[in-house]
């Protein structure tokens, strides 16, 4: 995304710039997807799986999946029907309005309207055009859900996440670095690789030159996403190209003319709509675009400044439970972008704030 570093809000520190500030006794995570936590707790598996295995002990306990529960707008994990989450109730919850469709229609007139004023000041930010050799990297305020999988959703408090994404061409196994800090990383201060299958530039490593390859036609690049976005089980493909974008859109620098495009593809998917108010991971306001997916059960936020509609963070929420009488939107990850740069090397963070 060609934007600028969301702004602060008030004349004073946030309270999460303090944080991010403090000293490390505060025991010190927006992933592209849920791929990036798994990484970390494959990590974890290997290392009790290896110690269990030179002690002659029994195989590590089975993974708590809640770990995998960050927030990234794609963090909805199939959750529908095989949903094994018990919610506290009262805990995060926010009334969902009852909307009539003559509402709904309006609400997706309005969101498109807002989205095309939003590609319009993507068209008129400046982008860094991203070398080979080089990394786009985000720093990010997140809050993801710490409790069990099967247990009530419990939200961490804000803690920091970096992350370094490879520009070079490929295939690539190793497509980025990611280090959390904070109580709710799983290995907190360490630089961490994120490792696969070796793929070439495209919907799973997105690099600058991959993404100014792409359509600047929205109808185009719907079509082209509509086709390469795969789908996880119990989810539409509506959302999970909705999701997809919004991935694009909060970890990587692209062309103006693609993230232009972006913007204006994502008002063509169906039941897309406006929230006037919603707040990120580092309590900042803005608008919100989102998209509730009754296949998933899942909703989920894109948040911009109100002013100067920069990309500021997203949000994400399960709807609905039937099985344990969930009937308003639970929020499960919540994420603030507040840096994002091209630098040089991975593992090291840019000296001062940059413009992107």
């Amino acid at each position: 995304m060609n934007t600028n570093n969301p702004p602060s809000t008030g004349t004073g520190r946030s309270e999460a710039e303090e944080l991010l500030s403090a000293p490390a006794e505060w025991d010190l995570p927006l992933s592209r997807h849920l791929h990036y936590k798994d990484v970390l707790m494959q990590q974890i598996d290997n290392d009790r799986t290896a110690s269990a295995a030179s002690a002659q002990e029994s195989p590590a306990p089975r993974r708590r999946f809640s770990r995998r529960m960050v927030l990234v707008p794609v963090a909805s994990m199939a959750l529908a029907g095989a949903l094994a989450v018990t919610f506290s109730a009262g805990d995060h919850h926010t009334s969902t309005p009852a909307t009539g469709s003559s509402t709904q229609a309006a609400k997706a007139n309005g969101a498109s309207v807002t989205l095309d004023r939003i590609a319009a000041v993507a068209m008129k930010t400046d982008a860094t055009p991203v070398r080979d050799d080089q990394f786009v990297y985000v720093r990010s305020l997140v809050q993801s859900n710490e409790g069990a999988f099967d247990g009530p959703v419990r939200l961490s408090a804000p803690y920091k996440r970096e992350f370094w994404r490879s520009q070079k061409p490929g295939p690539v196994a190793t497509t980025g670095w990611i280090r959390e800090t904070g109580k709710g990383a799983v290995m907190s201060g360490q630089l961490v690789p994120v490792e696969g299958e070796a793929v070439p530039a495209g919907i799973d490593h997105p690099t600058y030159k991959w993404l100014a390859s792409l359509p600047t036609d929205p109808d185009a690049l719907l079509k082209l996403l509509y086709a390469q976005v795969r789908v996880e089980e119990g989810r539409s493909k509506d959302q999970a190209v909705f999701s997809e974008i919004g991935n694009l859109l909060g970890e990587t620098i692209m062309p103006p003319a693609n993230a232009a495009a972006f913007y204006k593809a994502a008002g063509k998917i169906p039941c897309v709509t406006e929230i006037p108010d919603a707040v990120d991971a580092a309590g900042r306001h803005g608008i919100a675009i989102t998209r509730r997916d009754a296949a998933s059960a899942t909703r989920d936020e894109w948040i911009f400044d109100k002013k100067s509609l920069a990309f500021l963070g997203s949000r994400s929420y399960i709807t609905k439970d039937k099985a344990k009488g969930i009937t308003s939107d639970t929020l499960y990850g919540s994420d603030a972008i507040l840096q994002r740069t091209v630098v040089d090397e991975h593992g090291k963070a840019p000296a001062t704030k940059t413009n992107s």
